[in-house]
């Protein structure tokens, strides 16, 4: 069996088993939030960092780099354009609509793009992934928490700038939580320097994807709340449609005019379809927002792209087809 073909027994080994064992411990009572905490502090400034460092040690650099920042914003800006002019409008409740935007906005890139990424291209894949991701996070801070800021302001009908958030923008930037920044550039400086990279390292490579996958979703699995998220599934459908059909195909023609290589092209097109993500969850909740609503969307559509999505599109590439 070829190595992309065993490569898709990760979807349910490295996503759908933590996001089971996680809800499994909360349930149990087994772990505590703060454990859950720190693992997620864990994989953002150990795991993902090393992973940052070893993928772009290896990354052949050319001049399609310099758009993927650009599609970071992009992957966000376009569902949630759409959406605040379309199908967030039918949530009359602010809290409801921000919650709804932000879910359209932020999509799981980092992790589960990047895992699905790997699943069919290996390494290359994994990092291309990892630089629109670490964009869309920065967007995340500048642009989503004042967003969610202002539908809470506006929902409670106050005009001070400040209620029980302080945003204070630098010490949101500037975190160990942005230490896989530093890994990105000191992989291409290493590349760039033509230093080889040991064998050993990209064999530690391969068993740290797994481990990142298991140190970030598990803690995804622990937050999520079934019961309360269930009433919310009817009011976020319309989210399917524009995270997998009407985003992906937008996404396609503008990467055409960019991109030939396939492999660019690819993983592109897996980032453009991927899920609401659990920062929309965590936005919403920050921002007191209706948090079932983010837990709701991130559910159904990541249960979608795991089982339905990501399947096809694998098996649609195996089968030697080009986009």
């Amino acid at each position: 069996m070829e190595a992309a073909q065993m490569r898709i027994l990760f979807v349910f080994t490295d996503l759908v088993l933590p996001l089971a064992l996680g809800y499994y411990l909360h349930q149990k009572h087994i772990i505590s939030g703060t454990l859950c905490n720190k693992l997620i502090h864990f994989n953002i400034v150990v795991i993902c960092t090393i992973l940052s460092i070893l993928s772009f040690w290896a990354l052949p650099l050319s001049l399609n780099l310099i758009w993927l920042p650009a599609f970071g914003f992009i992957f966000a800006f376009i569902p949630g354009v759409i959406s605040a002019l379309t199908f967030a409008r039918r949530q009359k409740n602010l809290l409801d609509r921000g919650a709804y935007i932000m879910s359209s906005m932020l999509a799981n890139i980092g992790t589960l793009g990047g895992l699905c990424a790997f699943i069919l291209y290996g390494e290359i894949g994994f990092a291309y992934a990892q630089m629109v991701g670490t964009f869309q996070n920065i967007l995340l801070v500048v642009f989503c928490f004042p967003l969610a800021q202002y539908y809470y302001q506006k929902h409670t009908a106050t005009t001070r700038r400040t209620t029980h958030f302080r945003f204070d923008l630098r010490n949101m930037l500037f975190t160990w939580d942005q230490l896989s920044v530093l890994g990105m550039i000191l992989g291409m400086v290493l590349h760039t320097l033509d230093v080889p990279r040991p064998q050993v390292l990209a064999d530690l490579f391969q068993w740290l994807v797994h481990i990142g996958a298991w140190t970030s979703l598990l803690p995804v699995g622990y937050l999520v709340d079934f019961s309360r998220a269930r009433r919310y599934y009817l009011q976020v459908l319309d989210l399917v449609p524009l995270k997998f059909i009407i985003v992906p195909i937008i996404i396609y023609f503008m990467l055409k005019q960019l991109f030939d290589d396939q492999i660019l092209l690819g993983t592109m097109m897996i980032l453009a379809m991927t899920p609401s993500a659990i920062n929309a969850v965590i936005t919403a909740r920050l921002f007191k927002l209706n948090v079932d609503l983010a837990i709701a969307s991130f559910l159904l559509t990541t249960v979608l792209f795991l089982f339905f999505v990501f399947p096809l599109f694998f098996f649609y590439v195996q089968t030697g087809h080009t986009l």
